[in-house]
This record gives structure tokens, sequence and C-alpha cells, in this order.
């Protein structure tokens, strides 16, 4: 297979055009068309097929986008810790995480990571689950760590248990169910704000339904952060499942109730992940995991 080529393909089918791919390029529309004529006859597939005036992908030729341009971001990754050793430089420690951890978890452990290395650059990028174990495989993330229950057991990654963190229904100050116990098929009858889809908060409650039996909620509102949806809440509408660490300090001061569900108490693990394929981490991810893990799971690499 000429990579060459292959890099052409991918910039085709991310730009989905041909002129748009020449122009990025800085070559003819016709020399793209040529490689990527080449390497469909080397592969023996059709990847490219028109659609309008444009061109869509086939399932083959989509299957080979995932997968190349998870080459190209290698070969990005490999040039970027070669220029760090060229240059002398200590690191970048590189992290993407789910809105929990990143909130509550993250800045205590970056707090003591930079105090003891103060020349380390620290990147977090925050996300839902899909995203931040995207970001990981693609190479943009060193490691992520995400609350999760669920996992896709094909995925080339490696996971350590850190922490379990509570979660509680939280609803409007003055609410009826506010400080009360209910049952989850009443709970479940009141419009809920939820995180997109993605969002392994989101899955875990459709899950705790199906567990018993009880339709899922309506949805009043969808946000895409979890500081929008609590702040809803306290503003007046909707009930919603969230981190007890986000909202103790509000259901203290009565700005929200938090309702108790009959049989219901939810505990969500949350998970430091690597690259499986990894041989060994970066010197700078190395020394942060051996901040926030316990001697026995430090075996990485």
């Amino acid at each position: 297979m000429n990579l060459h080529s292959l890099r052409i393909f991918v910039k085709v089918a991310a730009r989905g055009s041909v002129t748009a791919a020449a122009d990025a390029l800085s070559i003819s529309q016709p020399a793209v068309t040529a490689h990527i004529r080449k390497l469909e006859r080397d592969l023996d597939i059709k990847l490219l097929a028109p659609q309008g005036r444009g061109i869509a992908l086939t399932p083959e030729g989509r299957f080979l986008y995932e997968k190349a341009r998870r080459i190209f971001d290698w070969e990005r990754e490999i040039e970027s810790q070669l220029e760090e050793i060229k240059q002398g430089k200590r690191g970048k420690l590189r992290v993407a995480s789910t809105f929990l951890p990143s909130h509550y978890l993250l800045p205590k452990w970056l707090a003591a990571y930079k105090r003891q290395y103060p020349q380390a650059d620290v990147e977090i990028r925050a996300g839902n689950s899909q995203q931040s174990l995207e970001r990981l495989l693609r190479c943009q993330a060193d490691l992520a760590v995400v609350t999760n229950e669920s996992w896709d057991e094909h995925l080339p990654i490696r996971r350590r248990h850190i922490t379990d963190v509570a979660f509680w229904f939280i609803v409007p100050a003055g609410h009826p169910f506010a400080g009360r116990t209910v049952s989850l098929e009443a709970l479940m009858r009141e419009p809920f704000l939820l995180r997109e889809k993605g969002s392994s908060t989101r899955e875990r409650l459709f899950s705790l339904c199906r567990e018993h039996g009880v339709s899922p909620p309506k949805v009043g509102l969808e946000y895409h952060g979890l500081i929008e949806s609590i702040q809803s809440v306290k503003a007046g509408y909707g009930t919603m499942l969230a981190p007890e660490p986000a909202v103790r300090e509000l259901v203290e001061r009565g700005e929200v109730g938090r309702v108790f569900v009959d049989g219901v108490a939810i505990k969500r693990p949350v998970y430091v992940c690597t690259r499986e394929e990894d041989d060994g981490l970066r010197p700078s991810a190395a020394r942060f995991l051996e901040m926030i893990l316990p001697p026995c799971m430090q075996a990485w690499g």
C-alpha cells in the first residue's frame, strides 16, 4: 500500500471533497484523483462514490479511513515525542477526562503534580466518556480519566480503578419530592435534564430503568455539560442524576433538594485508562500515575 496515496485519501475523506483536498495539499485535482484511483486498484476495492456534487465513502472506504487516520495520528505523535527529546523539554502531560473527574478529582491531583514538577506542561480536555476514550485512542491524550460502568472489551485500552463516587437524584428547592423517599417509577415521570448521547451518566440512568423495569424519563432539557445541568435544577427546572461532590453543598444550603429512591444507591467507578498497544508511557504520564495510583497498580507498559 502506497502511504502517500493513503495520506491523500485520508485528506479527501476528511474534507469530503477532491477539490478541498487538492487545495489543502497544494496539488492539482487530477493528481488527487489519480492517487485515489491507484489506491483503489492496488486494494481492489471501491473507496469513494459520487454523491450529488460531492463524494461519499463506501463502507470499505469508511473502514480504511478510520484505520488510516490513526496511522497518521501516530505519525504526529512520534514526531512530537522526538521533538521533545531533541529540545530537551521536561515533558507534556495530556489528559482526557469526563466532566466529573475534571471538575472534582483532577484539580487536586494536578496541583500536587505541578508542585513536584513545575516545568511540566499540562493539557486537560474534558468531554463525555466516548469523546475521552476517542481522544486517548487517537493519541490526542496520554491517558484518560473516565467515569464508566459499561466497557467495550474490544477497545485496545488498559484501565485501572481509582475510586467510586456517589450519585444523587436532585430536584429544585421546594419540589414535592425534595427530601423525600419515592419510587423510581414516580421519579421517572418527572422531566429530566439529560446529558448528551455518549455520556456514561445518561447510560447509567437508562440502565437503572431497565434493571427495575421502569420506563425511562422524558427529556426536559439536554446539556453537553455537568455544571449547566445543575444550574438549571438550581434555577427551578428539572430532575437529574448528579455526582455527590458537585451538589452536596447546594443540598446542604437548601438551593436544590435531594430525592431518595427506594432500593437505589448509586456509586459510580472512576478509571484511569491508557492505550493497550503502548510499550511504555511518556515519563510525564508515568510520574502522574505514580502519584494517583497505589504502588501495587503501577505496572504499566
